[in-house]
This record gives structure tokens, sequence and C-alpha cells, in this order.
């Protein structure tokens, strides 16, 4: 899909990555590293679209005009606090223990960046697990090391197939990308 700008994907993530060639967009990757904190007042959606926004700043008078920078964010929204990524093996195996037998919400926001305007979208699913045992946890981190996912899991991974037993809503926002919104968004906005 032809757009007026050149699109620079500001995100090291392979799935995120994969969705922009699926959806047969050209675009160039272009990463900077930021410290993910936010403000402890921030709630759900609040706090994603924070981020987002706040990876973009970072590109803040290195754009050139016909660049159009897209940034995300991805969290975990269960029982009123936020599961980000685990800090480590232990954090996994208690935020799993946690989604066992849960419905959570993902929420994903996307910024969008010109020069000249900024704007955010952002999506949420449902996600129910089923029980999960602690020896499936533990199959699970061993074999499939999700240490760079939002709340331990990787829906496209063995626990998606295994332990997940309802989803409302956007698989692929779950995944790390609302890409039917983006899809959207770009074709309204930005369209050749």
């Amino acid at each position: 899909m032809p757009v007026n700008y050149k699109i620079i994907l500001a995100s090291g993530s392979p799935r995120r990555q994969q969705f922009f060639k699926d959806l047969d967009l050209d675009f160039e990757i272009r990463i900077k590293e930021i410290d993910e904190v936010y403000p402890d007042h921030l709630q759900a959606e609040a706090i994603t679209n924070y981020l987002a926004q706040l990876k973009a700043a970072a590109f803040e008078g290195s754009l050139t005009e016909n660049e159009l920078l897209i940034t995300s964010d991805t969290l975990v929204w269960l029982h009123g606090k936020a599961l980000g990524k685990p800090t480590d093996y232990d954090h996994a195996v208690a935020m799993l223990q946690e989604l066992s037998g849960n419905t959570h919400e993902v929420i994903t926001s996307v910024c969008f960046k010109t020069q000249t305007t900024e704007a955010v979208i952002f999506d949420k699913t449902k996600v129910t697990f089923a029980p999960l045992s602690l020896d499936a946890i533990h199959y699970y981190l061993d074999k499939h090391q999700p240490f760079d996912k939002a709340g331990s899991y990787g829906i496209q991974d063995w626990i998606g197939l295994t332990g997940i037993s309802r989803i409302e809503g956007s698989y692929t926002n779950v995944v790390g990308l609302p890409t039917e919104k983006v899809y959207h968004y770009l074709t309204t906005h930005f369209l050749k």
C-alpha cells in the first residue's frame, strides 16, 4: 500500500515487524532506547498511550518532512494493575500463576508521528486463561522463554495453543499490534 510518507517503525519486536511485512507496507526500522517509566497514577490505556508517545518523543527533531514514525506499547491489565515484561524467571512464574484461570485485558497503543502531527490509537482484547498447572508454566518458560513479552506469554506460542480458553477482540492486538486498526488509520490518514 503506497503512502505519502516513508514509514519508520520504531520497534525491535519481530512480531510487529512481521505484521508490517504481512500488511505489504514498505518500512524502515529505527530504534532508540528509552527508559519505559510512567507516572504511578496512570491506569490501563493511559499507560500504553503515554509509553507509545514517550517512545515517539525520542525522535523529536530527527524526522524529515516525509517520514511517518510509528511506535507502540503493549501491556497486560489484570485486577487493576499492569503486567509488563517479567524481570526474571520467578517473576514470570508469578505472572502466569496470576493469569491462570482469570480473564485479563491486553492493551496496545500505537502512536503515529510526523514532523507536525501526532496521534495515538489503542485497542483492548479480553483474554481468558484456563487453569495452568505449575508444571505447564515451567515447561512453557523453559522451552519458549517469553521474557520479552508483556504478561510473560505470547498468544502465538505453546501457551496460547494449550492454555487460552477464550478471546474477545483482536487476536493481533494480543500478539502486539492491532493490525486492522493500524491499517485503517494509515489508509484514512496517509493513503496516497
